[in-house]
Formats: structure tokens, C-alpha cells, sequence
């Protein structure tokens, strides 16, 4: 440790992250601890509490706007069709993001360390430290280290009068960014909890006879516009969150399986998300071939593990983007959303690239370019030929099988 040391630390200004400064100061022997809070679409009242909890801890405190860095993110994450066990990921997306944004501050401030505040039990700490540990600084985790619970945390926080109230933070563990909106805690960590209503913020109860239609336009598998309207990232993403959540659009109640191996339940909600991933795979199902889409599905479902993971920057990904924008660069056109009953339901697309021809799909139309009804007779006779023959064979083989037997048999008795 030299002389003087300095470390950055991951700062919302909640229960766990304002109980690790002291906690650094006196049992890491730091000199000097800096808060870095990093804006990825949260509230403006979770940025209030950090710059008030900031100062009153004397704390030296940066507040870093990644929001758009973040919303290109999301947009990559539409582009890969990415859900993991079925729900948009959010934030995962988000913490390398954040943790990126941190580790520029640590370096820019001559830091020795950078930390976090997450326990040993989740997601986060493995997605944060997937960034640090790239670089030369010391990692340091508190709460994973000296194995604190909240009880513990609350009482260190009333002993050492910390400004927190009291440690309690809500009945439930909420998490926000501009993609999605995560609940869990409390009684939801049971199974058979019915959660009330008043846990959702974004969206309004699914139901009701309003019905609404949009239109989202891509180029290059991005979505640009609404209703004509070019929107940046940021903005479009924000209106469809109001948009798509006035609809009930967007939930998810889930067992989810955590990396460490722990199964938890969590609550989600991503109205943007769910309309933008349900409209983008709608084009490329016009746009893109059949064997392009099966082997897309492959694709997606790797770079969506690697983004759970929190490692987009593997090499791997490197490789899986390759095909991805690849495919994209024909997911260029539009799509016509219905909001309906809590659902955002693609009922129209339109593309210069679509891999279809209405003549040739219609029943009004004879042939199909030159190619005549009648001439997928032989492609009817073939098609399922060597099922028929297998299934053929072993149904021979086991009457002569049979026949065997039987003739065994009676031999046997002949001899007696």
C-alpha cells in the first residue's frame, strides 16, 4: 500500500455502497475514497440521494452520463434478438457500461483500487469485475469479503450514524435503467407470492379495450423512427417505455437462474424492450432467409449468454457480431405494432429486401415463376421417402424376426 492510496467506488448512495465507504477508509487502509455514480436512465431521485448521501459523507462524488453509450448497447442487444430464459436483458446490459465508465474515472483520478457493493451471491459483482480486472487496479468487494448481511449493515450504519435512514431502503430490491426495471426481495423471494400491483411502476395492468397501432421504422436492424418521426436512441426508447407501458406492455414474473447457480425469482419490466425485440423480429423474418434465420437463432442465443455474463468484450462476441451485422444490413424497412391487452403484437411489415413474393405465395396464381403446381409431384413423392423406407425395413425385420421365433419353437417341441 503506498503512502497515500485512493480508491474509486461504485456509488448509488443506497444501504450497501454508503456502509463500504468507512469500510474502505478504516478496514482497507484507504486514504481517500471517491464515489462514482453513473447514469444509464434512473430516476432523478436515485441521483438526488447519491449527491446527498455524498455530502454528508464528505465524500468526493462524480456523476458520469452514459445514457447514450447504454441505449446503443440496448439497440446491439434488439439487433441479436437477445433474452435470456425469456426476458430482455436490462441490466445485465447495463453494468459494463457502468463499470467501463468507473474505471475511467479511476484512472483519470490516479486511483490505486476501484470497489463495489455487491454481495457474493449475484450477477453483478461477476459482470463489474469482468471490466476491472483488465486493468491494473486492485478490486475490492466489502460486502463479499466480510461476509455482511443487511442486519449487520443496518446497525454498523446507526452506530456509526451514517446517512441512511436506518438501512431501510423499501420493502423491495428495485433496480432502474433506461431498458428495464427489476423488483425482487422481500416476499417476492417466494415462489408463491402473488405480488401486489403497486410494485409496478412502468406499466399499467394488461387489460382494458384500448387498443393502439404504431409504426417503428429500422435501417440496419436499428430502430430510428416512430410514426415517421427520427427519434434518437435515448428519446425513442424513453417514449416507447410511456408508450408500450400505458399498454401493459412488458412484464415478466420469472425463476431465473443465476450464474453462481442460485435460482431467485424476479420481477421485470421493459415495455420498449418488448416492442422493440417483437418488431425487429418480425422484419427479419421477412428479410431473411430461412437457413439465415435458423442459424441466427443459434447466433442470438450465444451473444445473449455472453451479455448475461457481462463479457460482450470476449472474443467470441467479436465473431457472433460478425454475423449479426451481416444479417442486418437488410433488416431495413417497417413494422406496425398493435398494443392490445398487454401485448405488442407486430400485425405488419414492409421491406425493399423482403424474401417474398406475394404472386408466388398467393392461392389466386398458378405457378410460381415458371414453375408449375403440377411439378412439385416428384418433390411430394421424395419428401418423406426415406422415413417411409426406414420405418419399411424395421417393420420387415421384425416379422422375420418373429417368423424365427416361431419356427424355433416349434422345432423345440418336434424334438421333445
Amino acid at each position: 500500500m503506498t503512502d497515500k492510496s485512493k480508491v474509486a467506488l461504485a456509488f448509488s448512495g443506497g444501504l450497501d455502497t454508503t456502509v463500504c465507504v468507512p469500510l474502505l477508509e478504516k478496514e482497507y487502509d484507504h486514504d481517500e475514497v471517491i464515489g462514482v455514480t453513473v447514469d444509464v436512465g434512473q430516476p432523478a431521485e436515485e441521483f438526488d440521494e447519491a449527491e446527498e448521501t455524498a455530502e454528508a459523507l464528505d465524500l468526493d462524488h462524480y456523476v458520469v452520463d452514459a445514457k447514450d453509450a447504454f441505449a446503443e448497447q440496448c439497440l446491439d442487444a434488439v439487433a441479436a434478438n437477445a433474452t435470456y430464459q425469456g426476458y430482455p436483458l436490462g441490466t445485465a446490459l447495463a453494468r459494463p457500461v457502468i463499470a467501463e465508465a468507473i474505471l475511467d474515472v479511476a484512472k483519470d483520478e490516479d486511483c490505486d483500487a476501484i470497489a463495489h457493493g455487491c454481495t457474493g451471491k449475484g450477477n453483478d459483482q461477476l459482470r463489474f469485475e469482468a471490466v476491472w480486472r483488465e486493468s491494473d487496479l486492485e478490486v475490492i468487494a466489502p460486502v463479499r469479503e466480510l461476509g455482511l448481511t443487511r442486519e449487520w449493515e443496518m446497525e454498523y450504519a446507526d452506530q456509526k450514524d451514517l446517512p441512511v435512514e436506518g438501512g431501510n431502503e423499501g420493502d423491495w430490491s428495485i433496480d432502474t435503467n433506461l431498458w428495464s426495471r427489476s423488483v425482487e426481495g422481500d416476499d417476492l423471494e417466494d415462489p408463491g407470492y402473488v405480488p401486489p400491483e403497486d410494485i409496478y411502476e412502468w406499466t399499467d395492468a394488461p387489460g382494458g379495450k384500448n387498443v393502439e397501432t404504431i409504426e417503428i421504422a429500422f435501417e440496419e436492424g436499428k430502430p430510428v423512427a416512430i410514426d415517421g418521426e427520427e427519434l434518437p436512441a435515448v428519446q425513442l426508447i424513453e417514449y416507447l417505455n410511456d408508450l408500450a407501458g400505458s399498454h401493459g406492455v412488458g412484464r415478466t414474473d420469472m425463476m431465473e437462474d443465476r450464474m453462481l447457480g442460485l435460482k431467485v425469482r424476479e420481477n421485470y419490466e421493459h415495455p420498449a424492450a418488448t416492442t422493440l425485440l417483437n418488431a425487429h423480429e418480425a422484419l427479419e423474418g421477412l428479410v431473411l432467409t430461412e437457413e439465415e434465420r435458423a442459424f441466427k437463432t443459434q447466433v442470438d442465443q450465444q451473444w445473449a449468454e455472453k451479455a448475461y455474463e457481462g463479457l460482450l468484450s470476449a472474443p467470441l462476441v467479436d465473431a457472433l457480431d460478425g454475423f449479426v451485422d451481416t444479417t442486418q444490413q437488410k433488416v431495413t424497412g417497417t413494422v406496425t405494432v398493435k398494443f392490445e391487452g398487454g401485448q405488442a403484437r407486430p400485425v405488419g411489415r414492409e421491406s425493399d429486401y423482403a424474401v417474398y413474393s406475394e404472386s408466388a405465395a398467393s392461392f389466386n396464381t398458378e405457378s410460381v415463376d415458371g414453375i408449375a403446381q403440377s411439378d412439385a409431384t416428384g418433390v411430394a413423392k421424395y419428401h418423406g421417402f426415406q422415413s417411409r423406407l426406414a420405418n419399411e425395413v424395421t417393420a420387415n425385420a421384425e416379422t422375420k424376426k418373429a417368423e424365427l421365433l416361431a419356427d424355433g419353437g416349434d422345432d423345440a417341441e418336434t424334438e421333445e
